[in-house]
C-alpha cells in the first residue's frame, strides 16, 4: 500500500525546525520520499497539520494493568490479555507508535499485536524485572516460606526474584533467552512496593555488575530502577546504562553519570497520577507519602541532572488507568525545559535506547512511517500536546489508525 500524505508541516528532527517541503510517500510501511509527487492508494490531505515522528514512551508497564494492586494478585491471565490489549490500543491511538516495556511478561500482548489481533505499539521489552528478595520488584502478598537454600529463587508475571550474583546471573540469562532486549533491575527502594523504603539500597556492586555482564555479552544493556543518589552510583559505576526515573539525584550522582555515560530517563507523570488518583484506589498512607516526596523532586532532578550534561530519555512509567495521562508528560517536562530539549529526549534519545535509530524517531526515507498529525507546533507550544484533541491522526507503519 502507498500512502501520500500533503499539505503538511513536517517536523525536521534534526534540524529542529519547521519544514514545508510536499507531499510524504510511504509504501510497504516505510518512508520512501519526500517532496516527491506520486499516485497513492490511500491519500491524506494534511490542510496544514503539523507532521511528527510517531511518539516514543521509553517507559511503560503493560502488565502493571491496573492501579488497583490487588486485582493484580488474583487476575487470571484472561484478564489481564484483555485489560492489557485495551491498554495497548488506546496507548496507539495516544499517537505512541513505539514504547520501551520495562517490565513484565508482554510476550502474549506481542505476539496478539503481532498477528493482527490486537492493537497495539511496537514493544521493546526487558521481560521481567531482576529484584532481591524485599525488594521493589517482589510482588507476592502473603506470607512466603523461608527459602532452602540462597539461590532459590522465586518469580511472577512481573519479576524474578534473584539474591546473589550467580542468581542474578540465572535469572538475566533467562530473560536474554526469553527474548528480552535489554534487562531491568531494581537498585532502591520504590513507590508502590510496600515492604522497601524509597531510600534503601538494593543489590549489591557484584550482583549489579553480574546482570551488567550478560547483557554486554548480548550486545544490550541493564536498566535500573534508582531514586537515591546512592544506589544511581552504585548502578552507574557497576554498568548500567540507564537510570529510571533518578528524582532523588545529586549533583555528584549526575556528574557520575555524565561521566560514564549513562542516561536518565525521568518519568514525572506518574508521580502526579499516583497523587491524584492513589488514595481512590486504595494505596496505603505509607506509599502516598513516599509518592508525594519523589513528587516534589521530580522537576529539581531534570534540572540537576541536566546540568551535569547527563543525557535524558522521555517517558512516563504511568500504571493502569492512569496511562491515559501519558501525554501529560510534555507539559510538566516544559516547566524546566525547553521544547527542543523535550524533543530531541523522545526523537533523539529513546530511539537509541529501543536499539532503533534512524528507523523511528524521524520522518526520513528509510525510516518507518510511523506519523503523528496534529494542530499543535510543538516548537511554540509543546505542553499543548497534552490536550485531549490534541492529535488529529496516528499513522503506524504507512497504514492510518481508525
Amino acid at each position: 500500500m502507498r500512502l501520500v500524505i500533503r499539505n503538511a508541516r513536517r517536523l525536521d528532527v534534526g534540524k529542529m525546525a519547521i519544514i514545508e517541503d510536499g507531499p510524504l510517500v510511504a509504501e510497504a510501511g516505510k518512508i520512501v520520499s519526500i517532496g516527491e509527487d506520486a499516485s497513492a492508494d490511500v491519500e491524506i490531505d494534511a490542510k496544514g497539520s503539523f507532521m511528527l515522528p510517531g511518539f516514543i514512551d521509553a517507559h511503560v508497564h503493560f502488565r502493571l494493568a491496573t492501579l488497583d494492586f490487588a486485582k493484580l494478585q488474583r487476575w487470571s491471565e484472561v484478564e489481564f490479555g484483555i485489560v492489557m490489549a485495551q491498554l495497548a490500543k488506546e496507548t496507539l491511538r495516544r499517537g505512541f507508535t513505539t514504547v520501551r516495556d520495562l517490565g513484565g511478561d508482554v510476550e502474549g500482548l506481542m505476539r496478539a499485536i503481532k498477528a493482527g489481533a490486537a492493537e497495539g505499539p511496537r514493544i521493546i521489552r526487558a521481560g521481567r524485572m531482576l529484584t532481591q528478595t524485599g525488594g521493589h520488584g517482589d510482588a507476592e502478598s502473603g506470607p512466603r516460606p523461608v527459602p532452602t537454600c540462597a539461590c532459590e529463587m522465586r518469580h511472577t508475571a512481573f519479576g524474578i526474584v534473584a539474591d546473589g550474583p550467580d542468581a542474578v546471573r540465572k535469572a538475566a540469562r533467562h530473560n536474554l533467552r526469553d527474548g528480552s532486549d535489554f534487562l531491568k533491575i531494581h537498585v532502591s527502594g520504590g513507590v508502590a512496593s510496600p515492604a522497601d523504603p524509597l531510600e534503601s539500597i538494593q543489590y549489591t556492586a557484584a550482583e549489579i555488575a553480574a546482570a551488567c555482564e550478560e547483557a554486554r555479552h548480548r550486545q544490550t544493556y541493564v536498566a535500573a530502577h534508582a531514586y537515591s543518589a546512592e544506589s544511581i552510583i552504585m548502578a552507574v559505576e557497576n554498568g548500567v546504562h540507564t537510570i529510571e526515573h533518578g528524582n532523588m539525584i545529586d549533583a555528584g550522582a549526575a556528574a557520575c553519570m555524565a561521566r560514564c555515560g549513562a542516561v536518565m530517563v525521568p518519568t514525572l507523570s506518574t508521580y502526579e497520577a499516583m497523587d491524584l488518583l492513589g488514595r481512590k484506589m486504595g494505596f496505603p498512607e505509607a506509599n502516598l507519602v513516599k509518592n508525594s516526596k519523589v513528587l516534589e523532586a521530580g522537576l529539581r532532578s531534570l534540572e540537576i541532572a541536566r546540568d551535569a550534561g547527563v543525557t535524558l530519555g522521555w517517558g512516563t512509567d504511568l500504571i493502569g488507568e492512569s496511562q491515559a495521562r501519558q501525554r501529560r508528560e510534555f507539559a510538566i517536562r516544559a516547566e524546566v525545559e525547553t521544547p527542543e530539549e523535550i524533543l530531541r529526549s523522545m526523537y533523539e534519545v529513546n530511539p537509541k535506547l529501543c536499539g532503533l535509530s534512524g528507523e523511528i524517531g524521524t520522518l526520513t526515507p528509510g525510516a518507518v512511517a510511523d506519523i503523528v498529525l496534529t494542530k499543535v507546533n510543538p516548537l511554540e507550544d509543546i505542553a499543548a500536546l497534552g490536550g485531549d484533541d490534541a492529535i488529529e491522526r496516528v499513522i503506524q507503519a504507512g497504514r492510518p489508525i481508525d
